[in-house]
């Protein structure tokens, strides 16, 4: 047995004695996926693992996800194997930004991507995914709405209702903004029977290039139902995985593969997961009073969708 399948054995044999359940999100290097219980985008796996028989959920994914899981399963330990995976979107805007806006803005209402910390999801008046924003905004009657932390999905969901304003906080995904339109164009004339799916998260310019506009698991699902057989996706290379894993006889090529990798993704190893179970770390604590607030603005917009 080579050292990696001795791994792999030691965290499938601890994970049962922990009464634990895995968690890896789309973006993961493709050993953490292939160990995980559940696959998928952070709110669907926090959803999930909610209702799962486990005593412990070990996320391997980005700071913020593991606080999501927490935030709706105050009754479990949560643990997330490297402390250091940060979103650096999540982190571009804080609970004073928040407040300021507030203040700036008074009685706007406040929707904030699933993508932020738990103290600003605190601070706002229901949260969305890039999936549900464009329904989550239409469900207010209010002229005005404050999006943050993403400008790019913000400005996605403009398109939706030019009889709103949506004010946007100036943060961003430094991975998916980092694709140009000139990317992709070169992607579509190496191949031009693909089809180009960008995530909301892309700038602009660059969804006007798209076929299709979705979220990690709406990408998933449309390489499922499309009858084409070539793809460019337009998110973190981490997705083309399980992608290629589920349509094996579909091709999926990536228009900007050494500039859409995100660090914090790729830090968690396998070495990392069994000392997470071993030890119970990181854990992920939570005020009360925040995750209550956070919980809410979570659980306002599941009564929505």
């Amino acid at each position: 047995m080579n050292d990696r399948a001795e791994l792999v054995e030691k965290i499938l044999t601890l994970k049962e004695k922990r009464k634990a359940i895995i968690l890896a999100h789309n973006y993961q290097p493709p050993e953490i996926q292939d160990i995980a219980d559940l696959r998928g985008d952070s709110l669907e796996l926090s959803l999930k693992a909610s209702k799962a028989d486990a005593e412990v959920i070990v996320f391997c994914g980005v700071f913020f996800m593991a606080e999501t899981a927490k935030i709706v399963s105050p009754q479990k330990k949560v643990v997330i194997p490297v402390s250091s995976a940060f979103c650096d979107m999540a982190n571009m805007v804080s609970p004073e930004d928040v407040r300021t806006l507030r203040e700036e803005y008074p009685g706007v209402p406040v929707v904030t991507y699933v993508n932020s910390t738990a103290e600003v999801k605190a601070l706002s008046d229901v949260c969305c995914t890039s999936a549900n924003a464009i329904k989550v905004v239409g469900t207010f009657p209010d002229k005005r709405i404050i999006m943050l932390p993403d400008m790019n999905l913000a400005r996605y969901v403009q398109r939706f209702y030019p009889d709103k304003e949506i004010i946007y906080f100036e943060g961003f995904c430094p991975f998916h903004h980092t694709l140009l339109p000139e990317d992709v164009m070169k992607a579509k004339k190496e191949h031009p029977s693909a089809v180009f799916i960008a995530h909301p998260e892309c700038r602009p310019e660059v969804i006007d290039l798209a076929d299709y506009v979705a979220s990690t698991s709406g990408m998933l699902r449309l390489a499922k139902e499309l009858p084409h057989k070539e793809f460019i996706i337009g998110t973190e290379v981490g997705l083309l995985y399980p992608l290629s894993e589920e349509n094996p006889d579909k091709v999926f090529y990536h228009p900007a593969p050494d500039k859409m990798v995100c660090p914090s993704m790729k830090k968690i190893r396998l070495e990392d997961v069994l000392r997470a179970l071993e030890e119970l770390e990181f854990e992920v604590v939570l005020p009360e009073e925040v995750r209550t607030k956070a919980y809410n603005a979570v659980k306002r917009m599941l009564e929505i969708v």
